[in-house]
């Protein structure tokens, strides 16, 4: 690839994120202006068809660069996508820890690549009002792999919450036949074969299991997480929100809909993220959950683990594989870790992931002006939406990377490893060939999806996939004005959570003072921006029936 494609940016951080979960009725696509656009494009261009640009082309992406495997620009994803599609991509990549601040520094500046991948939703709404990205609605029919899947998998709810005032959206979202939870507590079954305890099902026995680490390892901190940068319990209050029927952690969004109740309430005053406070309060308070797991760099966290100065960690199935595992084997090789189905809470059995919860991907309004814009949104819909594209986002190249068996299963290549399938080979899959990267391969059928795990994931997820989906929020469509003024008010609201949330479970503000926090956050106005949603929420169903 030549070398002048290749650009890496340092730039201070900026954040920037407003909330706005909207709804409206699908709309077709007008590409009747786009006559002069289509240079490079396929004339005849549908479902199965594989994309080839007719010239040759080169599209920038941001490029979010992960700690595991770090860009390398001799990576065979690139140069056989460039055989197959006729498409170059143009990295600028940023550090995975600065990710979303940068990317809002660029689209914000008007600097940002044409592709803009690895996007969270509500994170498009900041751009919007500005015309910095397109709506990617308007474009559909440039994305036959895209509408097929949309339409064969019923994606209608998770659609109308993407959607602007104007009814359309503005995030092309991964696309996931069925969901799969892949955060959870990593644990050492062997520690709960000695004291004689079963994997716990629910927090209340997690709890009990922790105070008997605790009364066996009165010295430990039974539980030390990682990821508390640089949002504190990221990881950890993500999947405990959603157990206590919240939103918290990585997952926090200001609003949260009640079923039972057909209402948003503010998130960071409601009676379900109190509780799931309490939890992690009572669990320091009795030396259960170390208070440096809100703080310390993932390093600490690890080292604690491996060296045995704790038991319990967050993590997925490739934190498990890629990193704890191979931690404890080099301290104590005796030692089992194992990732457990997510504990049930006060929520009920759910399953809190989401279809879309691997991101989705941004359009710069630059795009369109270009004469490749066709080609473009065709060659996205292939990478990011078609089985072939997928498959090869994943896997690789069949004969090199991986090849197919008897019965026609996929198999990595015997040299080749990824997620410990082959933990002697002496290549990587992400490290040396640049596959399965989560830039580019996230989305699918279940089959693919599941198509790297191994089989004590396997059952945990017919564990999950058991329980009944979390309630998609219904939509709640913020004008431009709207959204500007709930913006003003999110950032100090935001803060005031996350300070007092901390300072609650570590014991330094009593729960006494609730009622004081609440009111602290009413006079920053989170009544008034709830009132904001639930108003934007009837707006939507007096418009829509």
């Amino acid at each position: 690839m030549p070398q002048n494609t290749w650009r890496r940016v340092a730039i201070a951080t900026v954040g920037l994120l407003t909330l706005g979960l909207v709804g409206c009725s699908e709309e077709k696509s007008d590409s009747t202006d786009l006559s002069g656009k289509r240079a490079g494009a396929m004339a005849e261009y549908g479902v199965g068809d594989q994309f080839r640009a007719t010239e040759p082309l080169s599209f920038s992406v941001l490029y979010n660069n992960h700690t595991f495997y770090p860009l390398q620009k001799d990576w065979l994803f690139w140069s056989e996508l460039t055989k197959r599609t006729n498409v170059t991509f143009e990295p600028v990549a940023v550090p995975l820890s600065d990710y979303e601040q940068k990317r809002s520094l660029l689209v914000g500046a008007g600097d940002a690549p044409l592709i803009i991948p690895k996007t969270y939703h509500p994170a498009e709404n900041a751009f919007v009002s500005s015309g910095a990205i397109l709506p990617v609605s308007d474009y559909l029919d440039l994305m036959p792999h895209f509408k097929d899947k949309m339409t064969r998998w019923n994606f209608a709810p998770e659609i109308d919450a993407l959607r602007q005032a104007d009814g359309k959206f503005y995030l092309l979202p991964g696309l996931e036949e069925k969901p799969t939870q892949d955060y959870s507590l990593l644990v050492r079954t062997d520690i709960l074969d000695e004291l004689d305890l079963e994997v716990p099902k629910t927090w209340d026995e997690v709890y009990t299991m922790l105070k008997a680490m605790k009364a066996r390892y009165p010295a430990s901190y039974p539980f030390s997480d990682r990821w508390g940068k640089p949002t504190p319990g990221g990881a950890l209050m993500n999947v405990l929100g959603a157990s206590f029927g919240t939103q918290a952690g990585w997952n926090y969004q200001h609003a949260t809909w009640l079923p039972n109740e057909q209402k948003f309430v503010y998130t960071g005053a409601s009676e379900q993220y109190k509780q799931m406070l309490q939890y992690l309060n009572k669990l320091v308070a009795e030396g259960l959950l170390d208070p440096e797991s809100f703080t310390q760099s993932d390093d600490s966290a690890r080292q604690k683990l491996a060296n045995g100065k704790s038991f319990v960690i967050s993590g997925n199935a490739q934190t498990l594989v890629n990193e704890n595992r191979p931690d404890l084997a080099k301290v104590l090789p005796k030692a089992r870790l194992a990732k457990i189905p997510l504990p049930v809470g006060p929520a009920g059995e759910i399953n809190p992931a989401s279809r879309t919860s691997s991101g989705g991907i941004m359009i710069s309004t630059k795009a369109r002006d270009s004469k490749n814009f066709v080609a473009m949104m065709q060659f996205v819909d292939w990478l990011w939406y078609s089985d072939a594209g997928q498959e090869f986002a994943r896997w690789g190249v069949e004969g090199t990377t991986w090849s197919r068996d008897a019965d026609g299963r996929r198999t990595l290549a015997p040299d080749v490893n990824v997620v410990g399938l082959n933990p002697t080979a002496t290549k990587h899959l992400q490290k040396d060939f640049g596959f399965y990267n989560g830039v580019f391969a996230y989305g699918g059928n279940l089959e693919l999806v599941q198509s790297f795990f191994s089989p004590e994931e396997l059952a945990l997820q017919k564990v999950m996939s058991a329980r009944p989906p979390i309630t998609v929020a219904p939509p709640a469509p913020l004008t431009d004005e709207e959204r500007e003024q709930a913006s003003l008010w999110e950032t100090p609201l935001k803060d005031a959570v996350t300070q007092n949330s901390l300072q609650f479970v570590l014991g330094q503000r009593p729960f006494t003072e609730w009622d004081a926090y609440v009111a602290e956050l009413k006079a920053k106005n989170s009544e008034q921006h709830v009132a904001l949603i639930n108003k934007a929420h009837q707006r939507y169903r007096t418009e829509n029936g």
